[in-house]
């Protein structure tokens, strides 16, 4: 079963954002929440992470931290999510418990994919699938490298960009674990609630959905 992997908006307003959180997890549907945290300072980083991670616990859902795993360690968060320009996997894995979960961008590159591998990447990211208005992509890759990391990896394989209701069949039915939604859920005109809930039905009904692999089974 494909499952759902949120991430939040780069701005977060703690007092509006934290009850819409918590709002979208007591669903019960989002097992991995990620929060980015570009540009900020690590105080604010700091602030904003340790309220959020108390949701996603009191939910029993997983919290990553994006770009320093160093910061995510401070926190004892679930994990950290690297891209190309955010550190080594390596050194992550070499300075992060065994159950710390790494998660590494590949964009469209199976270079990459094996690179996060064998450097101890616990999962693997491929996008923009779609266009998406959150961030221009550095990759568009195409539905056969989900198929092509599932049979030469043994990592889930995370996607991303431009991820709807409408159109997250064909990641399914390619094999994709997780499908990633940002402004699809924040920017909804029902709600983050009824997004998910849209999302999650259309997963479900999805022809040929395959059972997804979690993080450190």
């Amino acid at each position: 079963m494909t499952k759902i992997y949120l991430i939040s908006p780069e701005k977060i307003d703690l007092k509006n954002f934290s009850p819409r959180l918590e709002k979208v997890l007591k669903t019960g549907l989002v097992p991995v929440f990620q929060m980015r945290a570009k540009g900020s300072e690590k105080k604010e980083i700091i602030k904003t992470a340790r309220e959020l991670q108390k949701i996603c616990n009191q939910n029993n859902c997983l919290f990553l931290l994006n770009d320093s795993y160093q910061i995510a360690l401070e926190l004892n968060a679930g994990g950290v999510h690297l891209g190309v320009d955010d550190g080594s996997i390596l050194e992550a894995r070499k300075n992060c418990p065994e159950n710390f979960v790494i998660g590494a961008s590949c964009y469209d590159s199976r270079h990459l994919a094996m690179e996060a591998g064998e450097q101890g990447a616990d999962y693997i990211s491929f996008g923009a699938f779609f266009p998406s208005k959150t961030k221009v992509s550095r990759g568009k890759p195409k539905l056969e490298i989900i198929e092509w990391a599932n049979e030469m990896t043994n990592l889930p394989v995370v996607t991303i960009g431009g991820i709807t209701d409408k159109n997250c069949e064909y990641l399914v039915r390619a094999g994709a674990d997780f499908v990633s939604v940002i402004s699809y859920v924040w920017d909804h005109p029902e709600g983050e609630e009824v997004a998910v809930k849209n999302l999650n039905y259309a997963i479900d009904k999805s022809l040929g959905s395959v059972r997804a692999n979690s993080f450190k089974e």
